[in-house]
């Protein structure tokens, strides 16, 4: 499989917005009510970047497959050695190592920076995230009752953790 892992760059901005669109409509992966426009996307995707935290696609065949990125856990400085990540994979691609090879890179671009711990913060029905964080070496530290509300229920958050080494 030739899976080409890069840096994100601007014409990748409308592929992600689909992605995320998805799961905003779909899924309880993101927390959001409102689907996002182009603009709003691009900005989130450039503030991140410009903090200096990396925002890496998969592209298989000329496509676009899959995204990942990390930023600041929490605003205080000395949370600084922590970050949280997303990994999204296309709908029609899940399930084929896509999000593999963008966790892969996560972890060596955070080991990389200097960085000390990855954190990722998932919905407790997502039993197959969960399993994928701890193939990875990912271990629950927390669970968090009804932290949002989304499709008329209460949604718990699972905080996993990966200590770099």
């Amino acid at each position: 499989m030739n899976v080409q892992i890069r840096s994100f760059e601007i014409k990748d901005t409308q592929y992600i917005l689909d992605i995320i669109n998805y799961n905003i409509l779909n899924s309880t992966a993101l927390y959001d009510y409102k689907t996002r426009n182009f603009e709003d996307q691009k900005r989130i995707l450039e503030e991140k970047i410009n903090k200096g935290f990396p925002v890496i696609v998969a592209e298989f065949e000329g496509k676009l497959v899959g995204f990942g990125m990390y930023s600041e856990f929490r605003f205080r400085e000395a949370y600084k050695f922590t970050v949280e990540h997303s990994v999204y994979v296309s709908p029609n691609e899940l399930g084929k190592g896509f999000g593999k090879l963008i966790m892969a890179q996560l972890i060596e671009l955070a080991k990389a920076q200097g960085l000390h711990t990855m954190i990722g913060v998932i919905d407790s029905e997502n039993k197959s995230s969960i399993l994928f964080h701890e193939q990875f070496g990912f271990k629950t530290v927390g669970i968090v009752k009804e932290t949002g509300y989304k499709f008329d229920r209460w949604l718990d958050s699972v905080f996993m953790q990966l200590l770099l080494e």
